[in-house]
């Protein structure tokens, strides 16, 4: 059965350009909407919410670069359509989790550094996604950058 509604959740580094492009393989066959999410997480969530100053204009410098960042994503793929696509706070996997209910996705696609299997996933974003996904997840394997 092929998908209808392909949300990739994207880091808006180099890096998301093949979980971006395989993405948009698996919806062209059948046509499907791509949708692109990016989670920018609170501050405090990072310094375990225990922060003794005000972070507001640090979050929010973050999440307009954020937003430069995927504009140029936009500018580099226009055929993934900005209005079907998500920029917010929040806790990554929460936030993938409930947006792929609410928009009726059936797959969510992640990029993941996977060295040996799964043990070695525990604690990344596509580890994460992939427990209590509402659809299918795919783990598009990013390629270490040689130094």
């Amino acid at each position: 059965m092929p998908y209808e509604h392909i949300l990739v959740a994207v880091d808006l580094t180099e890096e998301c350009d093949p979980v971006i492009k395989r993405a948009r393989e698996l919806a062209g066959p059948s046509n499907a909407k791509v949708s692109l999410v990016h989670i920018v997480e609170p501050m405090a969530m990072a310094f375990g919410g225990d922060v003794p100053m005000d972070l507001s204009q640090l979050q929010q410098q973050q999440f307009d670069q954020a937003k430069e960042r995927m504009d140029r994503l936009f500018n580099k793929y226009p055929e993934i359509n900005r209005g079907d696509s998500h920029l917010t706070y929040g806790q990554p996997r929460q936030e993938i989790h409930q947006l792929a209910k609410d928009q009726h996705c059936d797959l969510i696609v992640v990029g993941s550094h996977g060295r040996h299997g799964l043990a070695l996933l525990l604690g990344s974003t596509a580890n994460d996604v992939l427990h209590g996904a509402p659809c299918d997840v795919l783990a598009v394997r990013l390629q270490k950058k040689a130094d």
